[in-house]
């Protein structure tokens, strides 16, 4: 497994495990409140930082585990994240168009931001693992 792959590996299981930590917590305090109510920022600002510096230091780690392969990136490599960027803009495309959405109907701030949020980790998600499969798989 090249060191590109174990990235993508981490930044999939990162892209994954920090959303569903925030979103349990924050969606378990929505029925029957009022959602102008909810204090989400700082759980959402910890929760971006949170996945940031998981990804700095998973790829520092694996740099250091093999340094010989540190630097090294092939053709396969380029071509595969260029696969999941690709699909990565499709996911981010249509998620953008459901929080315009949300923002022309005057929806709570708290929806708002949450389904942008939402977004940009379906669209992590998406990219991930279509990056795994098109390296355990090719594409």
């Amino acid at each position: 497994m090249s060191t590109e792959e174990k990235r993508v590996w981490v930044y999939t299981a990162v892209a994954l495990v920090v959303p569903v930590v925030y979103f349990t917590a924050i969606l378990r305090q929505v029925p029957g409140a009022d959602v102008t109510r909810i204090t989400y920022l700082p759980a959402l600002l910890t929760a971006i930082g949170v996945a940031v510096l998981a990804n700095v230091v998973a790829s520092v780690a694996t740099a250091i585990a093999a340094p010989a392969e540190a630097g090294l990136k092939d053709e396969r490599d380029a071509a595969i994240r260029r696969y999941g960027q690709r699909t990565e803009y499709h996911v981010l495309s249509v998620g953008v168009l459901g929080v315009f959405a949300l923002t022309v109907s005057q929806a709570a701030h708290f929806w708002i931001a949450n389904a942008l949020y939402l977004t940009f980790v379906l669209s992590a998600l998406a990219s991930g693992i279509v990056r795994v499969v098109a390296y355990r798989r090719g594409f």
